[in-house]
This record gives structure tokens, C-alpha cells and sequence, in this order.
């Protein structure tokens, strides 16, 4: 074969999966370095940021300017439940849908489809796609 056949030869399907699969390999690599570097500074942020809040409170004071930036200390509150069934039903009851982000949770819609495939909610989009993936060979 001529070295000009080669060069229009498309690549075999082997070569393109092992690359895919070093290229991969390198970004789970580059991915856990730079988690493991973020999770080592938001230790070290989390006790600074400790160490505000305590000399905050010990001055009694919610905002503090210095020449570096301010300081403000502000409540926080996340609520979360552990009986589903009754945060349901009372919303329901209270006409309170919107206690909920505005998220479809996707397996469930899946199903849901599935079972009832002449039901469609009114304003659901869909998008469908192929993906490729790539698994090291079995040994």
C-alpha cells in the first residue's frame, strides 16, 4: 500500500477505541488530581472560614469590613424531609406543587411513558440521542 492510501485511510475501529480509551484514562486521571487538590482547599477554606464566624459572633457583629473585603454573617436554612408520603399529600391538600424545584426526575417519567404511552403531560419535551461507550476488553 503507498504511503498516500495510508493517509486516507480511515483509522480501525481498535485504534480509535484504544486512544478513546488512553484519553479517557488521562481525563479520570487529570479529574481525581483536581478534585483531590479542590477537597484539600475547601478543608482549609471551611477552617477559615470557621475562624471568621467565630470572631464575628465573640464581636457580636453580622458584617465587618476590612481592606481585604467584607465579612457578613448571614442564616442559612435548608429544610428536607423524611416522610415523602405526608410532604406529598400535604401539598396536595395545600395547593403547594411549587414547594418543589422545577425538575423532572427522568427514570421516573421513563416508566411512567412506558406504562401510559397515550398519556403525555401537556408541555413535556423530550430529547432523545445516541451515545457511545467504550469499555476496556473483558480478560
Amino acid at each position: 500500500m503507498t504511503e498516500e492510501a495510508q493517509a486516507t485511510e480511515p483509522a480501525s475501529l481498535d485504534k480509535l477505541v484504544r486512544v478513546y480509551r488512553k484519553m479517557r484514562d488521562k481525563l479520570q486521571e487529570l479529574d481525581r488530581e483536581y478534585t483531590t487538590k479542590m477537597e484539600e482547599i475547601k478543608v482549609q477554606q471551611d477552617a477559615v472560614k470557621d475562624a471568621i464566624k467565630a470572631q464575628m459572633q465573640a464581636l457580636g457583629s453580622k458584617s465587618v469590613s476590612t481592606p481585604s473585603g467584607t465579612a457578613i454573617l448571614s442564616k442559612k436554612v435548608r429544610y428536607s424531609t423524611q416522610d415523602w408520603d405526608s410532604f406529598k399529600e400535604f401539598m396536595i391538600q395545600n395547593n403547594a406543587l411549587d414547594l418543589l424545584e422545577k425538575r423532572i426526575a427522568q427514570t421516573n417519567m421513563a416508566q411512567f411513558l412506558e406504562e401510559n404511552p397515550t398519556l403525555v403531560p401537556p408541555g413535556l419535551n423530550s430529547d432523545a440521542f445516541y451515545d457511545v461507550s467504550v469499555r476496556k476488553p473483558t480478560k
